[in-house]
């Protein structure tokens, strides 16, 4: 359910490929470029952003002119308010004089995002301040271009203390506050470096300071310095950067945990967080549209060229599976088949929890994230349902029985029946909401169809994930309950989340997961403490080896249960108290084998599963059971602050 916090971010970026009057020319506007971002930004906007940012970069501007800007906002629907602001400035310059609109060269020299490279993000985290210098890109400024850095990414890194500890001992002074300050930092030190080693050679080579810039500038080895600043991350990350003389580069972590797309044209290279973004906005195939390989960086010189290579060794890919889930668009044609899968697969388990009774059943999703998976979660009924009626006619046809009666009521009276029962009535995440006062706002954040459920049904409820719960016991169930049916069947079409993210989704506290609460209580009730405490010295034993040999030791508090056990333990701890209602309530979720199968190739499992791609994950497992096991909130792998 959408009921937990997430650092999930949108990236994209559009890089100009022709002189800016060719754009002019053929489409009669000198925005084309900053058109064409926001609307891939718009197009990602269902992610849900707390902050919105976005840079430009103009290439080969006269010495004294502004080459970089930036504009990050935090107010209410920033992403349409930084872009109005700045379309309001074009027309308000050219009415003063200021700048000539039709003009090209007039445009970039005055306007902030008249140039040929332009990047944007958007933001929902949890960690830092929520404020506007929490928002990407960042921007690190020198006088000189070469030495100019803005970043911007989608990602989280599981070792920023220690990446912190790394500038500290080369004697610099960061700022502690977000992992992407780390990372700019560290790009910015191997950036300085390989300038002030270009420079050192062409000053002793006698070069005049005149041509300085631009041959630094040409012998610039992107690819090299990113890199060296990225041999020591451990996490998952899409990252874009651009240097003030114009080189960029895109870059995706070696397992492809997060993911990030590209197209090429004759007059753009695009880059988004998503696929079909880039093939809406640019009118693209699908075909045309790629992603970006896991340890591949993408680097675009200031003259155009680019090239494709590895910035780190291959690693077993696997990509965030909530993504799939819950984050992409679910018009992705990939997608959307595998999201339809996930609700078909859920069948057999929603037919057993009716007994069949498909005659007294209704259907239907809850937020509206589900509504593709609800899609195949019909499909995948009506059609055991057409084998069941199939095999019950030509059984009557054999043994004489079969009547019109008997066809109207197999046909007729028990067919599938799915209704939109449950509203989203505030138009907001409720995942997006702080903590302080979130429990106030998911009791009203859900309203019903009134009258479509009869007293006595089974209403099913289609839901994405559930991770801890609140929702569910505080709004959901208790909306659904005024119904008056007589079993209420909540199914996920993820499996049970039992272990903390730390790569991008900030499912980061143990205790707060309504599965891993179910555990507890079994152990507890079981008489079992002994073994949590056990398993807390085991997570302490395995924190003091070496990382790439650190195991996950809370995986030992499932290893007793069985799925089922656990499923039936959250459907009590989940029942609404408080309402005149008796009736029952079951929740079920996908299993890991329906997971895989219904996903095209690898996907990565480790918040169901515990088993994590890097070795920032098994360290991050370990020290949250043991904030978990202290009464120690917030999460394991914080910055010092």
């Amino acid at each position: 359910m959408s009921d937990f916090l997430t650092h999930e971010c949108g990236i994209a970026a559009v890089r100009l490929r022709k002189p800016l009057a060719y754009y002019y020319d053929r489409y009669g506007t000198n925005l084309w470029g900053l058109n064409k971002l926001f609307l891939l930004m718009e197009k990602q906007r269902n992610r849900g952003q707390d902050g919105t940012g976005i840079g430009c970069v103009k290439l080969d501007m006269p010495i004294g002119q502004p080459y970089v800007n930036r504009r990050r906002g935090v107010e209410k629907d920033a992403l349409s308010e930084i872009f109005r602001k700045e379309t309001k400035e074009f027309y308000k310059m050219s009415r003063k004089g200021l700048m000539d609109h039709k003009d090209p060269e007039s445009v970039k020299k005055h306007f902030d995002f008249g140039g040929e490279i332009l990047i944007g993000h958007l933001r929902y985290g949890t960690s830092g301040e929520f404020d506007v210098g929490c928002c990407h890109p960042y921007l690190r400024r020198s006088n000189w271009p070469t030495r100019t850095l803005m970043v911007m990414g989608n990602f989280n890194m599981t070792n920023a203390a220690e990446l912190n500890e790394v500038l500290i001992d080369r004697g610099q002074h960061p700022v502690f506050g977000t992992d992407t300050q780390t990372v700019l930092e560290e790009i910015g030190y191997h950036l300085d470096e390989a300038h002030t080693d270009l420079y050192r050679q062409l000053r002793d080579e006698g070069v005049p300071g005149a041509e300085m810039p631009g041959r630094i500038s040409a012998a610039l080895d992107v690819p090299k310095l990113v890199a060296e600043s990225a041999a020591a991350w451990d996490g998952g990350y899409a990252i874009c950067g651009v240097i003030g003389n114009g080189d960029m580069f895109v870059m995706r972590d070696p397992r492809g945990i997060r993911p990030c797309h590209m197209l090429i044209t004759d007059e753009v290279i695009a880059f988004a967080s998503e696929r079909v973004p880039l093939m809406t906005v640019f009118e693209a195939d699908a075909s045309e549209v790629r992603a970006v390989d896991p340890g591949s960086m993408i680097t675009i010189k200031s003259d155009g060229s680019m090239s494709d290579s590895p910035f780190a060794p291959p690693q077993k890919y696997t990509p965030c599976s909530f993504e799939k889930i819950y984050f992409s668009r679910g018009n992705d044609p990939q997608i959307y088949r595998e999201r339809k899968a996930m609700g078909a697969a859920l069948v057999p388990q929603v037919v057993e929890s009716i007994g069949g009774a498909f005659e007294k059943t209704i259907f239907s999703f809850i937020p509206n994230t589900a509504e593709t998976a609800y899609y195949g979660l019909m499909d995948g009924l009506r059609l055991f349902r057409r084998q069941e009626v199939r095999s019950s006619i030509l059984q009557a046809s054999a043994d004489g029985s079969l009547t019109a009666d008997l066809v109207d009521d197999l046909i007729l009276r028990n067919w599938p029946k799915g209704e939109k029962v449950a509203h989203k009535d505030i138009k907001m995440r409720t995942f997006i909401s702080q903590e302080k006062g979130r429990d106030q706002m998911v009791s009203h954040v859900y309203d019903i169809t009134y009258g479509v459920v009869k007293p006595g049904d089974f209403l099913v409820a289609l839901d994405d994930s559930i991770v801890r719960g609140t929702t569910l016991k505080q709004s959901i169930l208790k909306i659904l309950a005024r119904t008056k049916p007589s079993k209420i069947v909540v199914c996920s079409t993820a499996p049970q989340i039992r272990y903390p993210d730390c790569y991008g989704i900030d499912m980061s506290e143990l205790g707060k997961f309504i599965a891993f609460q179910a555990a507890i209580a079994l152990h507890r009730r079981a008489g079992r403490q002994s073994l949590l405490d056990r398993i807390y010295d085991d997570c302490v034993a395995e924190l003091k080896l070496p990382a790439n040999d650190r195991r996950n030791r809370v995986q030992q508090v499932y290893a007793a249960f069985t799925d089922e056990e656990i499923s039936a333990e959250v459907s009590r701890m989940v029942y609404p108290e408080g309402i005149d209602w008796d009736g029952e309530v079951q929740v079920i979720f996908q299993n890991i084998d329906n997971l895989h199968a219904s996903i095209k190739g690898e996907c990565g499992d480790w918040y169901f599963t515990g088993n994590y791609p890097t070795p920032g994950g098994y360290s991050m497992v370990n020290q949250a059971y043991l904030r978990w096991y202290e009464g120690v909130v917030g999460r394991s792998y914080d910055l010092p602050l």
